[in-house]
């Protein structure tokens, strides 16, 4: 059985709570290979973002590029990109990479650090146009333009319920020429949430790489990352790490 290569495009968390930190832990447990292009170094923990050093737009290419051409890609999951430049040669050059392709737009910490701005934001536009599936969650849904805007811009997605206050926590896939199809699972008392969002989407591009169809990635990556939650270890003062390596795919 082959191995899933899957090449995540994503910022550095130095707590190793979300992020390529995360990503990593995620693939590995579902059996996967994690190539990394490094987007972003940050300085952050349990309580927040204290200081971000962007990439060039250039080593970021060429970090992906290393890897898919020597090791190739069934799946990329893209995070954390930073910069408008840096969204825009993503775009360009997953343009020539045939593989299924998982968005998360990230554009706040859990710990409500601004990792996005508007020009970042609006460079997200082709991202979402060329990606198999976009995993904002409820700010992001909206910073987008909420749900009938994609929806009529064609645009799959999943719309993730986890910050909204209801209970069960509500997930919709909505998908062009298609009625939604929607997840409710209860609501996980917690304060160790840090890299849910980085976990789900890794984990939906790591089905996707071992060839699940759309609608299997989401089921195995929302029980896989309900597991980690509950699978935490309890680290930090603030919002914890998940816990990943504890969970078998």
């Amino acid at each position: 059985m082959k191995t899933p290569r899957i090449l995540v495009i994503a910022g550095s968390d130095s707590s190793g709570g979300a992020g390529i930190q995360a990503d990593i832990k995620t693939i590995t447990m579902l059996g996967g290979h994690a190539m990394t292009a490094i987007t972003a170094i940050t300085a952050q923990n349990t309580l927040g973002v204290q200081a971000v050093e962007v990439l060039p737009p250039e080593m970021v290419i060429a970090q992906a590029r290393s890897c898919i051409g020597d090791i190739g890609v069934d799946a990329v999951k893209i995070g954390m990109l930073g910069s408008p430049a840096i969204a825009e040669a993503v775009a360009d050059l997953l343009d020539d990479v045939d593989a299924p392709v998982v968005f998360d737009p990230v554009m706040v910490a859990t710990s409500g650090s601004v990792l996005a701005d508007k020009a970042t934001v609006a460079a997200f536009e082709r991202l979402m146009a060329l990606a198999t599936l976009t995993t904002p969650n409820v700010p992001e849904l909206d910073a987008l333009g909420g749900t009938g805007a994609l929806a009529a811009r064609g645009i799959a997605f999943l719309a993730k319920g986890g910050d909204a206050p209801d209970d069960p926590v509500t997930d919709t896939l909505h998908r062009p020429g298609r009625d939604p199809l929607s997840w409710q699972s209860p609501r996980i008392d917690t304060r160790h949430t840090h890299g849910t969002g980085c976990t789900l989407a890794s984990a939906i591009a790591a089905g996707l790489g071992a060839d699940l169809g759309l609608v299997a990635a989401i089921e195995q990556a929302r029980a896989f990352t309900r597991a980690a939650m509950l699978a935490a270890p309890g680290l930090g003062r603030g919002s914890g790490p998940l816990g990943q390596q504890a969970v078998r795919g």
